[in-house]
């Protein structure tokens, strides 16, 4: 029985097909990189007129690769919270018409929850509940204590700017390129992560799990542009935006770890899922790896291509569909976040 799932909360067009046993017969995805790269970051509108244009044609390759026709599809789940309220409009859409069409059930998702998901998809019956949950991207830096794929409640996470758009500033200020986790983890290859003493917000906090980069981030522009520098001060070159880029990547993996492992110790859990674009950062994989080792806890990882958004971690729908759920022509958006997700 193939499932289609739709993704479009912010900038990427997805869609996936996946069968009931989570099979993956094929997925599709269609960055827009490159359309936002001009502004340094995803603009609404921008993004919401995109996926108009490659929701159909995304949809009609991921039908065409997985070796089905549309009628063959038995069911649609489509991300409908949180994200960009006009790319979410966009896959809904979509996947109301095809299930209007086909006279075939339709649930919505959490894009969040599906997430960590993806570890299920990548790792099987080592993905364990209750666990602890990260989930790291551009948008959303949150831990959760995990129940259940479709139960997430909310220990804590940033205050401020996400992990991603903390990355995406700073390479800014080093005059890196867009997006700015790749950018950073590229520079920093070749620089010494204790050249610089970065803060770590709230790292030694031990009654709270929540996060916060936008302080670290004022303190990476004084270092480049001390007050009083000159507004058109360039970015460092070389070894030394080298230096300040590893400094930067480990102020931010260091403050993930330490609250990822504050929360081990709050929840006893024993297995920690990680997703989200920012899981795909080498440092922060493979220092999550070792906090597992010292904790006896495992730590999955899914492998890249589940990282970023894309729609196959829509295979959380089938979780909803097993249970019975339809949500029917009435669904609709929510762009705004719970602090316990149901579904």
């Amino acid at each position: 029985m193939p499932l289609l799932a739709i993704e479009t909360t912010c900038d990427e067009t997805a869609a996936a097909v996946v069968t009931r046993g989570r099979e993956v017969l094929s997925s599709v995805v269609a960055s827009q990189e490159q359309l936002h790269a001009r502004w340094r970051g995803v603009v609404p509108e921008l993004a919401s007129r995109a996926h108009v244009e490659r929701i159909i044609p995304v949809i009609d390759e991921a039908v065409a690769r997985a070796g089905i026709t549309r009628g063959e599809i038995e069911a649609v789940g489509v991300a409908v919270r949180p994200g960009l309220v006009g790319s979410l409009l966009v896959g809904l859409a979509a996947a109301k018409g095809i299930a209007a069409t086909l006279r075939i059930p339709i649930v919505g998702y959490d894009h969040i929850a599906a997430h960590l998901y993806a570890c299920r998809l990548a790792h099987g019956e080592a993905m364990s509940y209750p666990c602890v949950g990260l989930v790291a991207s551009g948008g959303h830096t949150t831990l959760f204590h995990v129940r259940d794929p479709l139960t997430l409640e909310r220990l804590g996470g940033t205050i401020d700017d996400a992990a991603g758009e903390a990355f995406d500033k700073a390479a800014t200020i080093l005059g890196l390129g867009y997006p700015g986790g790749p950018e950073i983890e590229r520079a920093a290859r070749a620089g010494d992560p204790r050249s610089h003493r970065l803060p770590r917000p709230l790292r030694s906090d031990h009654d709270r799990l929540d996060l916060s980069f936008s302080g670290l981030k004022t303190a990476l522009r004084y270092l480049v542009r001390p007050p009083g520098a000159p507004a058109d001060t360039p970015p460092p070159e070389g070894r030394a935006r080298a230096d300040l880029a590893a400094a930067f990547q480990q102020a931010v993996v260091d403050s993930i770890v330490a609250k990822v492992d504050l929360a081990l110790e709050k929840t006893s859990c024993r297995t920690v899922a990680v997703g989200g674009g920012v899981a795909a950062n080498t440092l922060l994989r493979e220092s999550l790896t070792d906090l597992g080792r010292r904790r006896g806890a495992a730590v999955l990882v899914p492998p890249l291509s589940l990282c970023t958004d894309n729609a196959a971690m829509g295979a959380i729908a089938w979780e909803r569909l097993e249970r019975g759920d339809d949500d029917g022509l009435t669904l609709d958006v929510r762009p705004g976040t719970d602090r316990t997700r149901r579904a």
